[in-house]
């Protein structure tokens, strides 16, 4: 009888058993996080401060549950990418199975949103409550990453959970490796919205051009 994990349970051992999956430290696997080269308007920078002190107000009687952390950080910033908008579809909660060979398991969840264009996979979001760190999310992100059907391709993720962000890169072919972007915080001085945000421009313009 096949066993159904739920995705949120996964484990590291459990992708490194089915995909040989290896870390990499290198910054020439992940440049798209480190060489972003757009700039923010003014408008845009005005913006993501407001979304900033909102997320504040909101964090004096936490914690900010998952739907909220999507509805007042995460939303503004797919739109200011411009992911609301051709070329790009989004989808919310689509579900995704991850097999475990010779194991008789099968891992399972919805990934919360997903970014396409021409139906390949952009980017994989995972969003979780503001009490949550953000590392603990990473088997469960790599999980739906690794089931993009399109396996030639790079897959990117993001997790956010409102004061915390951290992107990811996974490749699978010739073998299946990731790598991670530094953490993202709204506790550091200034508000790192910014930098979220320029990478996600970035990451959108590239599948473009």
């Amino acid at each position: 009888m096949v066993q159904s994990i739920p995705a949120s349970e996964v484990q590291f051992r459990q992708l490194k058993q089915k995909f040989d999956l290896q870390r990499v430290d290198d910054p020439q696997f992940f440049p798209e996080w480190s060489e972003v080269q757009i700039s923010l308007s003014d408008s845009e920078q005005q913006t993501l401060d407001r979304v900033k002190e909102n997320y504040s107000e909101l964090m004096e009687d936490p914690p900010m549950l998952e739907n909220t952390v999507k509805m007042v950080v995460l939303s503004p910033l797919l739109d200011l990418a411009g992911f609301y908008r051709q070329p790009f579809q989004l989808k919310t909660e689509p579900s995704v199975a991850l097999e475990l060979e010779d194991a008789g398991k099968i891992i399972r969840g919805r990934i919360d949103v997903l970014v396409e264009r021409n139906r390949l996979w952009l980017l994989v979001i995972e969003s979780k409550r503001s009490d949550f760190s953000a590392i603990r999310a990473i088997p469960q992100a790599l999980a739906y990453m690794l089931s993009n059907p399109q396996g030639n391709f790079p897959t990117f993720g993001l997790i956010a959970t409102g004061s915390e962000f951290l992107f990811l890169k996974t490749v699978r072919d010739p073998t299946a490796q990731y790598g991670n972007s530094r953490l993202f915080s709204l506790i550091n001085p200034g508000n790192e919205l910014y930098l979220v945000l320029q990478i996600l421009k970035d990451l959108g313009q590239r599948v473009i051009d």
